[in-house]
């Protein structure tokens, strides 16, 4: 890529760069029933939900401030693209509508978070463009999440607060910026950091063993979440002693993307181990009826977690000592099962449709395939799967999920036939 976030003038370069990919995003999640399930198809892949940003092939050579800057203003434009996507019928409304976005980052950003603010005129008086404070702002801003620590599970949670951003910022571009606004959102932010801390406590417990990991993780969280002194010390208290989920806050009016967070926030905290253990779930599973989930929504949870993790292996590579792939994949590959056989008939269907993958999978049980039959029957395999309700808005590791696999995990009448 040839915009460098280092340099002046990179995000007037980058949003043309990336038109059409935004463009794109936007026609993909036309159909998608809410516009916070978009969301979520938007920041799970980018790492951001999670707070540990994975680049793409192209930006790898950059450094780990600029991939977030990157991930940051893409998720903050892209976010109000989804929220604006019926005011947008041209090209002149598309542009409209990002430009209106830069300047409310600014705006949110002066407003919302203080301590980012940036004048809107340079030293000698001159007039700054919204581009040019967006930029200042959104250095400032990841520069907040910049550590030496190089622990994989640290590094996993440093940038989550970045999430509650983006959250902010939606709901931001739907209201005015009244001053009594932004003091709401002020403090609804410190309220769910706190949340944050709260949720981690209670998923660290569930176990009733405080493993070193989480120990490590929570201590170095405390340290970077910006909160207040007292909080600290109630928040610190809670890890030691536990908290009971009913003194977590999460507001009355709080949203679907809101509640996937701090599922799968409290998800990846039991996980730190790298295992899930039975009082775990049985915390999880507590958790969820606290959100007004259902154990469907933990598996599909669990598998974009899991998913998650093993679609970027090769970034994550603290992860890898001490485990395989196999070990960490089998579990998630019973879940997909398990999905897979609930979905028979629409995965039946889907083969019907298509005529050459069908005799692809029969010859595949009885004569050895060549190299472009595997990767074509691999290919529309992983497509039959993602059109499924569930793989709709999670996704698949396809990069994971090898043929045989795939093979495997289809349902049991599919296999016998």
């Amino acid at each position: 890529m040839t915009v460098n976030p280092s340099n002046r003038g990179w995000l007037s370069k980058y949003l043309e760069y990336r038109k059409d990919i935004f463009q794109n995003f936007l026609d993909d999640t036309a159909n998608d029933s809410h516009p916070e399930q978009s969301m979520y198809r938007l920041l799970r892949p980018t790492g951001i939900l999670y707070g540990h940003p994975i680049a793409t092939e192209e930006d790898e050579s950059l450094t780990k401030l600029n991939k977030l800057k990157l991930l940051l203003a893409e998720s903050l434009i892209s976010g109000s693209l989804i929220y604006h996507h019926q005011e947008i019928n041209n090209e002149d409304d598309f542009s409209e509508v990002v430009m209106r976005t830069v300047h409310n980052i600014g705006d949110f950003y002066n407003k919302v978070y203080p301590e980012l603010s940036v004048s809107n005129r340079t030293f000698l008086g001159k007039k700054k463009s919204p581009l040019e404070i967006a930029e200042k702002i959104l250095e400032k801003r990841v520069l907040q999440t910049e550590s030496d620590n190089k622990n994989f599970w640290v590094s996993f949670f440093d940038n989550i607060i970045l999430f509650l951003d983006i959250y902010f910022f939606g709901r931001w571009m739907h209201t005015s910026s009244e001053k009594t606004i932004a003091e709401f959102f002020m403090q609804e932010k410190e309220e769910l950091r706190f949340s944050i801390v709260k949720v981690m406590a209670a998923a660290a417990h569930a176990n009733k063993n405080i493993e070193e990991e989480e120990q490590a993780l929570f201590d170095f969280f405390l340290k970077s979440s910006h909160l207040l002194s007292s909080q600290k010390a109630e928040a610190r208290r809670s890890f030691e002693k536990g908290v009971n989920l009913n003194d977590i806050y999460l507001p009355s009016h709080n949203s679907w993307l809101l509640k996937k967070f701090f599922l799968e926030l409290a998800i990846l905290t039991a996980w730190v181990d790298r295992k899930l253990e039975e009082s775990e779930m049985v915390f999880l599973k507590e958790f969820i009826k606290k959100l007004g989930f259902y154990e469907e929504d933990l598996e599909i949870s669990l598998l974009a977690v899991e998913g998650f993790i093993l679609e970027n292996w090769k970034q994550l590579k603290d992860l890898q000592s001490g485990q395989t792939l196999d070990e960490l994949g089998s579990e998630y590959l019973q879940r997909i099962k398990s999905t897979t056989d609930r979905n028979a008939i629409q995965i039946n269907n889907k083969l019907k449709d298509d005529t050459e993958l069908t005799q692809l999978l029969l010859k595949s049980r009885d004569h050895k395939l060549s190299k472009s039959e595997e990767k074509r029957l691999h290919n529309g395999l992983i497509d039959v799967l993602k059109a499924l309700p569930t793989f709709v808005v999670i996704g698949l590791p396809a990069s994971y999920l090898t043929l045989p696999m795939l093979l495997k995990i289809l349902p049991n009448d599919m296999q016998s036939k």
